[in-house]
């Protein structure tokens, strides 16, 4: 028998009080919604995940099932339990600890779905279901972490199975229902892109975490992981009384949740709620409601109130307040409490019942307490939306734009779309396309033992797509030039502005700027529009103009990043008056540009010179015109540099 060692106890964790109602909401009512814990790295997302699968007790399920069916809900049971049972056999059940399966981030749509059983077709000639991570996780947890680095198409599917309660199989030659009952539990680091906006309303709840930021706190989870990591097994015992506390609260509370129902004008409140919170769709009240019940239910209450109502709104609403992506996210407590005191107020007017036993936990102070930008060197100037150029008529796009292209992969990743008999990279056999080749020529054949006869000139393999998307390197002069003239104020402007558009198309920008004696990565690759707000606020500028560091980092940074995302288009934007002033070794600094530029081309990328410069019809100092030529790109002399033209040439090249 191996040893398995204990999970760091949920009762254990210090703090973090909303990411751990959140995920008890969900063990004590499945269809929350599931919860996606936002946060940086290191605040106990994984710990808290796995620790909840810990406190909830074993399942008894059909033995030998794949779908962990429960024996005494015959309306949940799989096609198989089902026509057991109607044929009178007897479900033999068992007891299994409650199931946690991990989804890795390089799963494939045939390992989450499930796909054709190939040993049981080859075999018996039958198209047989062969479950896959959905299945496993029936009644149970299923973890995704960094959830928004998975693939969309997965992403889509996933919720999908999340929302309806059952995975839906069509493909293959394959039509198959099973139930995949589970909760949902995903994190993400906003620091590594964030989900499309549509994705995110599917989550139930959400909940950002930070470090905790009170010294006994902080000295606290010191002192209990290392006390956990010495003795796993004593710490667990030390804190079992408290896991055994919450584990009954969190079946009575089980128990409870069916007899629990709304206040007579509870859902009045939380439409209004909504409405004044400028929340988009209608999720939003349906997950209100269910969380509300599921809180009522677990404070011991059979009814749910409007304190209940505050509480869920905390959790519900701040991942779907319609708002511009560079605002900060959060709710407005505010427009909260207005619209809970306007309720009451209202219900005066009604009746005299009172309205509660108590004042809500004010459990919303870390949340609204957004860090402030203190002190901006150059505030971006106006944003705005990008939209697409007038293309004339004889020029019709080849590809669509972003993550709208479409392109062929050599590994297993991405969309089925089609098969072929010569692989392209590594061979991932089309089963369903195969057998059909096959089966006009059984009848020729000798079969053996085998149901299907299969030749080499049968096989096909699978051709996948997935999305490729762009992505835009600024290479910009912060030079005291540019400050003087305030030309960083509308760089930034056009940056975060295609931000905008970028966090639709989950396409990335990053950002390199130059002054002084160096040039620096200030912002990496990235669709966190957040992230890139704070970053572009701080950029100061002044000093020397290091043209040559500049695009010598650029082909460090581009080169690094093709070697992870090859399908990618890149386009590096160099923004600059081209006074090219301080150089990286001996050479006259025009020399190394022009030699760094040559290297430049030799990656294969899209590039485009924006000349800041007010050239003299006398006098030119530049060498921009020529760089353009050299790297292979594009070249605009913008005497008066304005955001909007800056976008509007990089959509031009970005067709």
């Amino acid at each position: 028998m191996t040893y398995k060692r204990p999970v760091f106890p949920f009762a254990a964790l210090v703090d973090q009080e909303r990411l751990k109602k959140a995920l008890i909401l969900n063990a004590i009512n499945p269809l929350s919604g599931g919860v996606l814990i936002r946060g940086e790295k290191g605040t106990a997302k994984s710990t808290a995940a796995r620790g909840l699968a810990e406190l909830l007790p074993p399942i008894r399920m059909v033995k030998d099932c794949p779908f962990n069916c429960d024996p005494e809900a015959a309306e949940a049971l799989c096609d198989a339990c089902r026509s057991r049972l109607a044929g009178g056999q007897e479900l033999a059940v068992r007891e299994r600890p409650l199931p946690v399966v991990d989804l890795p981030l390089g799963t494939t749509e045939d390992r989450l779905l499930g796909t054709i059983d190939l040993e049981k077709a080859i075999k018996s000639g039958e198209r047989h279901f062969e479950p896959g991570i959905l299945a496993a996780a029936n009644r149970g947890i299923l973890y995704v972490d960094e959830v928004n680095l998975l693939d969309d198409h997965l992403v889509d599917v996933l919720l999908d199975a999340a929302a309806m309660g059952i995975n839906v199989v069509e493909r293959e030659g394959v039509s198959f229902v099973h139930p995949a009952r589970f909760i949902l539990v995903g994190t993400m680091n906003p620091e590594e892109g964030e989900l499309r906006p549509q994705l995110l309303d599917r989550f139930g709840l959400c909940v950002e975490v930070t470090g905790l930021q009170d010294l006994e706190d902080r000295i606290a989870v010191v002192e209990r992981w290392l006390a956990y990591e010495g003795d796993p097994e004593g710490f667990s015992n030390k804190w079992q009384p408290e896991q055994e506390r919450l584990r009954q609260a969190i079946l009575s509370a089980r128990e409870r949740l069916p007899r629990v129902h709304p206040a007579d004008d509870l859902l009045p409140l939380i439409s209004r709620i909504c409405l004044d919170q400028g929340v988009d769709g209608h999720r939003a009240d349906i997950y209100m409601l269910k969380v509300a019940l599921a809180l009522a239910a677990y404070y011991g209450r059979e009814e749910a109130g409007p304190q209940e109502v505050r509480d869920a709104a905390e959790l519900v609403l701040p991942h779907r307040l319609r708002r511009k992506p560079l605002s900060d996210r959060q709710l407005d407590l505010e427009k909260l409490e207005a619209s809970l005191k306007q309720h009451q107020e209202n219900r005066k007017h009604r009746t005299h019942t009172p309205t509660g036993d108590g004042s809500p936990k004010d459990t919303a102070s870390s949340a609204s307490q957004a860090p402030g930008m203190k002190e901006v060197v150059f505030a971006p100037a106006e944003t705005f939306p990008v939209k697409p150029p007038d293309l004339p008529p004889d020029r019709t796009p080849k590809k669509a734009q972003g993550r709208r292209t479409q392109a062929p992969t050599e590994d297993k990743s991405g969309r089925y779309v089609r098969s072929t008999p010569s692989p392209r990279g590594a061979p991932d056999l089309a089963l369903d396309a195969t057998l059909r080749a096959a089966a006009p020529y059984q009848t020729l054949r000798s079969k053996g033992n085998l149901a299907l006869a299969v030749a080499p000139p049968d096989v096909r393999h699978k051709v996948r797509e997935k999305r490729i998307g762009h992505q835009i390197l600024f290479v910009v002069d912060a030079s005291g030039s540019m400050g003087a003239r305030e030309r960083m104020a509308e760089t930034k402007a056009a940056i975060l502005s295609l931000l905008l558009d970028a966090y639709q198309k989950r396409e990335r920008v990053g950002l390199i700027t130059f002054r002084g004696q160096k040039a620096e990565l200030a912002l990496p690759f990235t669709n966190s529009v957040e992230t890139a707000r704070k970053c572009l606020e701080h950029l100061p500028t002044g000093g020397k103009t290091p043209l040559p560091h500049a695009l010598h980092l650029a082909y460090e940074v581009i080169t690094r990043e093709k070697l992870k995302h090859p399908q990618d288009a890149f386009l590096l934007v160099l923004i600059t008056d081209g006074q090219a002033n301080i150089s990286l070794g001996d050479a006259p600094a025009i020399e190394e540009t022009k030699k760094l530029a040559r290297q430049l081309r030799t990656l294969n990328i899209n590039t485009l010179v924006l000349d800041t410069e007010v050239h003299s019809p006398m006098i030119d100092f530049g060498c921009l015109p020529e760089l353009s030529k050299i790297m292979g790109g594009q070249y605009c002399d913008i005497e008066d540099l304005q955001a909007s033209e800056v976008v509007a040439r990089i959509a031009e090249i970005r067709e």
